[in-house]
């Protein structure tokens, strides 16, 4: 999982989605993850990642329950919940964490 590592990498935020296509929940999330990806446009990263095809990266973050959704920037998670989360929430949760210009400097 290179691309996974190379994505949450990232200075811009990843959201990424844990879930399974077996789970009731998870396909509820998915429409509203797709809202959130229209609205927050190239500010932020969204990625689903199967517990099924992935259960080393699943294990590596404890997710137990599905979906979990965790937000990642540089590599770090700063933010995770569990269930089906609205867009209103994870829309200010990616913005929250976008670099602004200023930051950027600031951290050079």
């Amino acid at each position: 999982m290179s691309d996974f590592s190379e994505i949450i990498n990232q200075s811009k935020p990843t959201l990424v989605d844990f879930f399974a296509t077996w789970c009731g929940p998870c396909k509820m999330q998915a429409p509203i993850l797709e809202q959130v990806k229209a609205k927050v446009g190239d500010a932020g990263n969204i990625i689903k990642i199967d517990i099924d095809r992935n259960q080393e990266l699943a294990a590596r973050y404890r997710v137990q329950s599905v979906p979990t959704l965790i937000l990642f920037k540089n590599g770090e998670p700063v933010w995770r919940t569990v269930g089906v989360q609205q867009a209103p929430l994870l829309e200010a949760k990616i913005f929250e964490y976008v670099s602004t210009k200023s930051d950027e400097e600031f951290n050079k």
